[in-house]
């Protein structure tokens, strides 16, 4: 597959583990979404205030540019939570055949997740406003929906499974 991939749901599905174990079965490069933020972002997440559009705008530019030149050179797997329809269509617009692994699942698993992980800036209080924010794939945007429920492997073959289903990248 040479299409870019972006691994995307709310904080805590797994996005980072599960793209990253995608990236390595499917040898294409990962990226981790979150390393795109500017500081300012960062800052305010860890304070328990959620982004709005215009703290993402420079967030989505920078992984669309990342997206853009893996798009040229046979691909690549990022992890971007890419909640809103707007903010996909925006990072389709610089990489038309990307394909989006919504990771779902069950708000109290995502949850238990959350908690249960150390070192990350995103705090459990904002799992709310993620999924108040949340436009699920619409039939027109090119994705599969992976359920999180499992070992982060199982995830993975349920999502490699699905994405061999797709059609084919135009040439």
């Amino acid at each position: 597959m040479t299409r870019v991939i972006v691994v995307m749901g709310v904080a805590g599905t797994g996005k980072t583990t599960v793209g990253r174990l995608l990236a390595d079965a499917l040898a294409l490069p990962y990226a981790e979404g979150d390393a795109f933020h500017p500081a300012a972002n960062v800052a305010k997440m860890s304070a328990g205030t959620p982004l709005d559009d215009t703290d993402r705008r420079p967030w989505l530019d920078s992984i669309g540019e990342w997206m853009r030149n893996r798009a040229r050179v046979g691909g690549g797997v990022i992890s971007a939570s890419s909640l809103k329809r707007a903010y996909r269509d925006r990072l389709r617009a610089v990489a038309p055949d990307t394909v989006f692994v919504h990771l779902t699942g069950d708000r109290p698993l995502i949850e238990e997740r959350m908690a249960a992980r150390t070192g990350h800036f995103m705090p459990t209080t904002l799992l709310d406003s993620q999924f108040a924010t949340l436009e699920p794939l619409q039939p027109d945007e090119l994705g599969v929906l992976v359920d999180v429920s499992g070992a982060p492997e199982e995830i993975t073959a349920r999502a490699l499974a699905a994405l061999r289903d797709l059609p084919a990248p135009v040439a």
